[in-house]
């Protein structure tokens, strides 16, 4: 019932294991190094702990899987991150983990998984049956790595399957999903279709799984999200950039009618625009981010939950979310234009203000009278750390050594390599056939990369008069 604490702690290290990669990112090899280490030496699975399954998968699974590659990358593009008489232990940790996350998948008539496992003894007796789509929906990108190092198709075929299984279930008049669904009958708990908390990681996931597998499967699934999202969730004038109106939104709406729902979006939803500009729909990511910079301007963090209609919080804690810096890096990426940079600045300078702490940085119990709670969020390391300082390091090895990398939702780096095209399974319907893949575009193509031309490099990426139009709408003038 509270909101702001959640049990994915699980007893296992979470803090330690979530910020390897963040380590190898920032070139600390001899840091790095005695991390793996450590891990290897004390970290267990074999524990009575009721974990959740998404948060599990996102975090550890995630992240021990991102260090075994950069371990035995030949290429060792951040260094010498090689791990002496390294045997594989990360990826054996990570197989582990995920065998004791399968009960999940077991005993549900639709395949769609049980949110909580006991790490011992399976899904506890007195589990609920209900699940929200990003948790059970954002486990493909995690369970198909493993399966594609092991060569064992268990693991993408159950997440895959749970995919399936939710996008069968979406409204034949809306094509949208709901945020919470009953994993026994497939009926919608919660109707409520929108891209924040509860459903965000999932559309995130259908297009990078495509990114790396090659899956055609999954692009078409995102391309046809992408649509049904702005024909339904957008709200606000057509284009970003020009024309009347006010600005563009995304609103959470009733899966079956699309009728606004109510008037808060969640500080998860910032996520999107750095999704936006990953398929070239950079001109609405502007906009989009231009919105959440302008509530971090007005409070020096994000609140969880942020009423556009009242300018005012509905949850007013901040626990150190990456997504809005997430967002902020890509674009960047995608523009190379300085406000982004100051964008970072100012997002930095607020977490040393109200965030920093004797031991680490605080959650901010009340981002308007800025308390703290003794609290901070593994992702603060795995993920608000990393993009921040990729954003200011040119130089990094993600932007210059050659290979690809992709995020994943917990912001843990893998290469974009062939390992994971080729899948060594014929029992998974399309798998392997990515020869001749499409590149991911803009369902509503008319506005994609091509559109931010060189000359606005160093103008405001938004118009000065859509700018003021967002600062007045959250409260800043």
């Amino acid at each position: 019932s509270n909101l702001n604490i959640n049990d994915v702690l699980g007893n296992y290290s979470l803090t330690l294991i979530d910020a390897l990669d963040t380590l190898a990112v920032m070139g600390n090899s001899s840091e790095f190094q005695k991390a793996v280490k450590l891990v290897i030496d004390t970290v267990s699975f074999d524990k009575d702990s009721t974990v959740q399954v998404f948060e599990a998968t996102i975090r550890v699974l995630g992240s021990l899987l991102s260090a075994h590659i950069i371990i035995t990358d030949t290429k060792q593009p951040f260094g010498d991150m090689s791990i002496k008489d390294y045997d594989n232990e990360l990826l054996h940790l990570a197989h582990d983990l995920a065998v004791r996350l399968l009960p999940a998948f077991e005993n549900t008539k639709t395949g769609i998984p049980y949110p909580r496992v006991n790490l011992k003894k399976g899904v506890p007796p007195d589990s609920h049956n209900e699940t929200c789509t990003a948790g059970a929906g954002s486990l493909l990108v995690e369970f198909g790595i493993l399966s594609r190092l092991l060569g064992d198709s268990t693991f993408e075929w159950v997440a895959r399957r749970a995919v399936k299984a939710l996008w069968s279930l979406r409204s034949n008049n809306t094509g949208l999903l709901g945020n919470v669904v009953n994993i026994q009958t497939g009926h919608w708990v919660g109707k409520q279709s929108g891209l924040g908390a509860g459903s965000d990681s999932f559309y995130e996931y259908l297009l990078k799984s495509y990114i790396l597998f090659g899956e055609k499967e999954d692009l078409e699934m995102f391309n046809a999200a992408y649509r049904d999202i702005q024909s339904h969730l957008r709200r606000g004038r057509e284009a970003c950039n020009e024309g009347e109106g006010d600005p563009p939104l995304y609103v959470n709406v009733n899966m079956y009618t699309g009728q606004l729902m109510n008037t808060w979006i969640d500080s998860l939803q910032a996520f999107f625009p750095g999704l936006q500009v990953l398929i070239g729909d950079v001109e609405d990511a502007i906009c989009l981010h231009a919105f959440y910079y302008a509530i971090w301007k007005r409070y020096g963090a994000l609140p969880e939950r942020y009423n556009w209609q009242l300018q005012a919080p509905d949850v007013p804690f901040y626990p150190l979310r990456p997504e809005l810096v997430e967002s902020t890096y890509l674009l960047y990426q995608a523009t190379k234009n300085p406000f982004y940079l100051h964008v970072g600045m100012d997002i930095l300078q607020s977490l040393e203000k109200y965030t920093k702490a004797k031991c680490g940085y605080a959650t901010l119990h009340h981002v308007v009278e800025k308390t703290k709670e003794d609290r901070m969020e593994s992702f603060f390391l795995s993920e608000t750390c990393k993009y921040l300082y990729l954003l200011f390091d040119e130089e990094n090895p993600v932007h210059r050594s050659g290979n690809k990398f992709m995020f994943t939702t917990e912001g843990h780096v893998v290469s974009v390599d062939g390992r994971f095209r080729n899948s060594l399974w014929e029992d998974i319907p399309g798998a392997g056939d990515s020869t001749t893949a499409p590149e991911p575009r803009a369902a509503n193509a008319s506005s994609n990369c091509n559109r931010v031309p060189d000359e606005r490099r160093y103008l405001l990426p938004l118009k000065s008069n859509y700018m003021r139009q967002i600062d007045r709408m959250v409260g800043l003038i």
